[in-house]
């Protein structure tokens, strides 16, 4: 038990609760008076308190019925705008410009979670997030290593990615069975190139990526011939982790062109630990 809330295996609740980390990820995160912070996960509000001191006020969004209660019962709605409900089917758009997301993500759903945050690309100024250290590995895995796979390339077409230091099982209560880590995630500035159809760029690399020990030759059937692989200095020999993300946009915006998409935009109106 975590002073009156007992941690929900099924919510994959395991709450922060050593200072010197919850002093690192504030220092990390640097919260200036009057920022829009998004806190997914609050649990205990052990990182809500600081960020909120010096931010001011804070949005959080929290799914535990409970500890929503208890948020409540600690800040009033002028310091703390409380979403009750599933991060996962939370609309962003409705929350304010510039956003700093923050939290503790449950292992379970912490891809999905990174991959909806994306929908809200350009309201986002920057994330910091704490996830399992196997998943950041691949987050910000270079290309030719063994973890640098699908989730490598969504991401960083859209965020520089920085790893800034791991976070012990100790740390929790209670401790998960894994070793955690936080990362930076900055959306990439508006001169790099967009991604001219997310649809076509997501079809790409999951392709690519779908059966990774078969050749690009196999994996883009019907998506690129050999010919247009070779114009585009691509190897029909070559293997999915062997690719750039520079790589995978250029296949993917020459497919678009090709089908004659037009650019699509970011919008929020479309439709292990997991608290701090």
């Amino acid at each position: 038990m975590t002073g009156r809330h007992i941690p929900r295996k099924r919510f994959g609740q395991h709450f922060l609760a050593d200072a010197y980390y919850l002093d690192r990820i504030v220092a990390a995160v640097a919260p200036r008076p009057g920022d829009c912070i998004v806190e997914i996960g609050p649990g205990l509000g052990a990182l809500t308190r600081p960020l909120m001191a010096i931010a001011g006020r804070l949005t959080a969004i929290e799914l535990d019925r409970d500890l929503a209660t208890m948020l409540r019962a600690e800040f009033t709605p002028e310091r703390l705008t409380l979403i009750e409900g599933d991060a996962l089917q939370t609309d962003l758009a409705t929350v304010g410009p510039r956003l700093r997301v923050v939290g503790n993500l449950p292992y379970n759903i912490s891809s999905q979670l990174l991959f909806h945050l994306i929908r809200f690309l350009p309201q986002i100024e920057d994330v910091h997030v704490m996830l399992q250290r196997e998943v950041v590995d691949r987050m910000a895995a270079a290309p030719g290593s063994k973890t640098y796979g699908r989730l490598s390339v969504m991401l960083q077409a859209r965020f520089a990615i920085a790893k800034l230091f791991d976070v012990p099982a100790g740390a929790f209560q209670p401790p998960p069975k894994v070793v955690s880590a936080v990362v930076r995630l900055t959306p990439h500035a508006a001169t790099v190139p967009a991604i001219r159809d997310e649809a076509v760029f997501a079809r790409v690399v999951s392709a690519a990526f779908g059966q990774r020990r078969k050749t690009l030759r196999n994996t883009w059937k019907g998506l690129l011939n050999v010919e247009e692989m070779l114009a585009l200095a691509i190897l029909p020999g070559a293997r999915a982790e062997t690719l750039s993300v520079t790589d995978y946009l250029r296949v993917a915006d020459f497919i678009a062109l090709r089908e004659g998409s037009f650019p699509t935009r970011h919008s929020g109106s479309e439709a292990g630990p997991g608290r701090s």
